[in-house]
């Protein structure tokens, strides 16, 4: 599949690039890239909620009332679940949510959600470029120019740069990373993937 290249201007350069059909034009598998964004998310999950049992409420252990005669359901303490103020019966309790994906599986996901890209027209690639400084005005002029403006998109670097990142870090509805970042959560989550030119390479070495 061959893409043209422009310019972070909007302008066309007369080039394209052809998109590896190993990486960008597989079979996709959708149950691959459910458990990848699946494991993605449990991962960013704290885990840390908690609820207090009975025995660890504060309050009288002495029994409330006599255990026959009054007609009603036996009661213990104060710190019974049933009572206001309580302990929860099965609350939740801190755990890990995280899971192993195996490798192959992963790459499968990356694989088939770059596929759905290409098949889909969503890819822009663009010619290598630098800010001289951060600027975010930059940045949005960037974006209106290439028509991007109103759309969730994701920038692929080939490798970390400082004025890019910081000129595009507080842009709603924009992400950056670079090629080794790449994660089917973000391809999937963006309606456009705008890749600088030299990172594809990155990503056909990392993914093949």
């Amino acid at each position: 599949m061959d893409i043209a290249v422009v310019k972070s201007s909007g302008e066309t350069t007369g080039r394209k690039v052809s998109l590896d059909t190993e990486v960008f034009g597989i079979e996709p598998n959708d149950h691959a890239i459910y458990l990848d964004v699946k494991s993605i998310l449990a991962n960013q999950r704290q885990g840390t909620h908690k609820s207090k049992q009975r025995n660890e409420i504060s309050g009288s252990s002495k029994k409330i009332k006599k255990q026959k005669g009054t007609g009603g359901a036996r009661a213990g303490n104060i710190k019974n679940p049933q009572f206001k103020g309580g302990g929860r019966i099965f609350g939740p309790q801190p755990r890990d949510y995280s899971f192993k994906l195996n490798k192959k599986v992963k790459d499968l996901a990356r694989k088939s959600a770059l596929t759905y890209k290409a098949k889909e027209n969503s890819i822009s690639v663009l010619e290598d470029f630098n800010f001289a400084a951060p600027k975010t005005k930059q940045y949005l002029a960037m974006l209106s120019s290439l028509s991007l403006a109103t759309k969730k998109t994701l920038f692929v670097l080939p490798e970390a740069n400082k004025n890019i990142v910081l000129s595009g870090r507080n842009v709603q509805n924009t992400k950056i990373i670079t090629a080794s970042q790449i994660n089917t959560f973000d391809l999937m989550n963006a309606d456009q993937l705008v890749l600088l030119e030299s990172s594809i390479n990155s990503i056909n070495t990392i993914l093949k």
